[in-house]
């Protein structure tokens, strides 16, 4: 059960005229906390105050949200050694209809939660996908931001549960791989690594970033480009990464296995040298 946080306060209503509950209007950021820290703070604040920007939401400030994350995670009494936040920033609460004064000052509210470990099998072995039939719509206004509106992710994440795959792979309405329904997606070919291009629509992990900066850091490039379906299947391997668990190998979607996936080791190997401890074998 999570526990939620209203300006450093215990809280467990909100207004059923808030915009987050109307329309969906604000944003979120799920957060990895290990050992009481908050994991890739400063990549979260750098997409939630873009996100603001582009919403047109006044920025929260942000010393004061980080001593709030900090307070919550105290507070929420979860193991502070490995847990997760989410913090959400609500338009709050106007005038009936869709319009709003802009710029509007937000709500912020803070969840601390239990998360579990994924098993270390799946580390050494790799996940099941599935390419989902749910496509994701092009070159929408708020393409890249971490909304409140997931419905494509949720009905995406419904094809994963009813196929037991731990993750559901999409492709946008021109059939270009984009994400995961929880991830982002890098494939290997020919000894190169690339992801996918999120120029029209997915946003653009934490852990995708600080993967491409310590990949960088180590002289490797990745190529950001359309991928398509053909080309994932015969990729050498495959990887996500997400915020909470950081790096899994594919082993397998539908029909397609990948048996090997050497590069994948060391990627994973150079990110948990950088901190992200789920990563060593």
């Amino acid at each position: 059960m999570s526990r939620w946080f209203h300006d450093g306060e215990p809280a467990n209503v909100v207004s059923i005229d808030d915009r987050a509950f109307q329309y969906g209007d604000g944003l979120f950021e799920t957060i990895a906390i290990r050992s009481g820290e908050p994991r890739l703070w400063n990549y979260h604040v750098d997409r939630l105050v873009m996100g603001c920007e582009r919403l047109q939401i006044a920025v929260p400030d942000v010393p004061t949200l980080r001593k709030q994350l900090d307070k919550a995670v105290t507070d929420s009494g979860e193991i502070s050694a490995y847990c997760a936040a989410k913090i959400i920033v609500s338009c709050g609460i106007s005038a009936r209809g869709y319009a709003r004064e802009n710029p509007t000052a937000a709500k912020t509210y803070i969840g601390v939660f239990a998360t579990m470990p994924v098993a270390a099998k799946l580390y050494r072995d790799g996940v099941e996908t599935l390419v989902c039939d749910t496509r994701l719509a092009l070159f929408s206004a708020t393409a890249g931001l971490k909304t409140l509106n997931r419905l494509e992710q949720v009905l995406a994440r419904s094809e994963c549960v009813a196929h037991s795959a731990f993750e559901g792979l999409t492709l946008d309405a021109s059939e270009q791989l984009i994400c995961g329904t929880m991830s982002n997606v890098f494939i290997v070919a020919n000894k190169s690594i690339i992801t996918p291009s999120l120029h029209r629509c997915g946003v653009e992990g934490v852990m995708r970033r600080h993967t491409m900066e310590t990949l960088a850091e180590n002289g490797i490039a990745v190529n950001m480009r359309d991928v398509g379906e053909a080309e994932f299947y015969q990729s050498d391997e495959v990887f996500l990464t997400n915020s909470q668990f950081g790096i899994l190998p594919v082993r397998r979607c539908g029909e397609k296995v990948w048996q090997q996936n050497p590069i994948t080791r060391d990627v994973m190997a150079m990110m948990a040298k950088k901190g992200v401890a789920e990563c060593a074998l």
